[in-house]
């Protein structure tokens, strides 16, 4: 019998990502669903979504009637809703975790909005599980002028974030991504989570293709775990950096990305320098996917640590040519079944 968990889940915001004025339109909520239904493998289809609450897809300030609607128009594509994005950038409204007060408390501000919606959306019971997504929305080179006190300012704006989340019953998740001050580094990462203390409330969410990143050291070059001479053919050499790199990180996570990446980084609007997110099957790609999935979702001994009921597919920055096509999202969901087969369970 074909394993059942994890559920497989497809991320909207690449229809959001990396869109807009200086770059292609946006790709709608409505097309971004279509194609997350219709893909199908041997009969397999997505079983749910992951969202941005953001405009044009869902607006942070979306009523209890707006929501109801949204419930159903997933529904009636037989998928459900797991995580979200909660909107704690400048631009869409947010504020820098470190920033003055007024930035800080904007910053919660989107957390507590984020955080009714999907309590809305688990008590109309499309959302059976999930977390709301953050960051430190802050750059590194901003955060490096006073890496220690800026830290601290990041946690105690965390510690205000969890304290809004669990009055509505949810979990909040650091994205670990190198762009983002205090989070940069897999080192900083920990850091950051520890100097918070609330592991009950604040965990890590790990997406492969940024999490890849982190072995080489961009933006903090002391924390690379790969030799400076790596040769991308050592696979051994990969093996050991990535098992090293979870076992600091994995007893942190809640909420789990599969994605491939070149190992290749760019800058982009807020971002210092961000990971080149490709498509699974990308001839560039350094990841072996299914196989590095595992390291995320075995512990060290190589059991099923079963930390989350869904995973998702994170595709930012891919072309609106490539992400209209069927059969990209095909071919996505042909490697998420596969990383279930490999580290799932029923």
């Amino acid at each position: 019998m074909a394993n059942t968990y994890p559920k497989l889940h497809n991320a909207m915001w690449p229809g959001l990502v990396g869109k807009g004025p200086d770059s292609e339109p946006p790709i709608d909520l409505d097309t971004m669903l279509d194609l997350t239904a219709k893909a199908e493998v041997d009969g397999v289809r997505f079983d749910g979504v992951d969202l941005f609450l953001a405009d044009p897809h869902t607006s942070i300030d979306a009523t209890d009637d707006d929501v109801a609607r949204l419930a159903d128009k997933i529904a009636a594509k037989r998928l459900a809703v797991g995580s979200v994005v909660a909107p704690v950038w400048p631009p869409v409204g947010g504020g820098s975790a470190m920033g003055s007060a007024a930035e800080r408390e904007q910053f919660v501000t989107m957390v507590r909005k984020a955080c009714r919606i999907a309590r809305k959306l688990r008590d109309l019971g499309i959302r059976p599980s999930g977390v709301v997504r953050i960051d430190s929305a802050t750059g590194v080179h901003d955060w490096s002028a006073d890496p220690e006190g800026n830290t601290e300012l990041i946690a105690q704006t965390f510690r205000e974030a969890c304290d809004v989340a669990e009055g509505y019953g949810e979990k909040l998740a650091a994205e670990g991504e190198i762009c983002w001050g205090a989070m940069h580094s897999w080192k900083w990462m920990v850091r950051l989570l520890e100097a918070v203390e609330r592991p009950q409330t604040i965990g890590f969410q790990a997406d492969m293709a940024h999490t890849l990143l982190y072995t080489l050291g961009y933006n903090e070059p002391e924390h690379r775990i790969l030799p400076k001479d790596f040769k991308w053919e050592n696979r051994e050499a990969l093996n050991d950096a990535l098992a090293a790199l979870t076992h600091a990180l994995r007893p942190w996570t809640i909420d789990f990305h599969v994605a491939q990446n070149d190992a290749t980084v760019k800058g982009m609007g807020s971002h210092d320098k961000t990971g080149r997110h490709c498509q699974v099957n990308d001839p560039n790609g350094k990841l072996d996917v299914v196989h590095d999935a595992g390291y995320w979702l075995r512990d060290d001994r190589g059991q099923l640590t079963k930390a989350f009921r869904h995973i998702c597919w994170d595709g930012c920055m891919f072309p609106n040519e490539v992400m209209l096509q069927q059969q990209t999202w095909n071919d996505v969901l042909g490697t998420m079944i596969k990383v279930r087969d490999a580290h799932g369970w029923n």
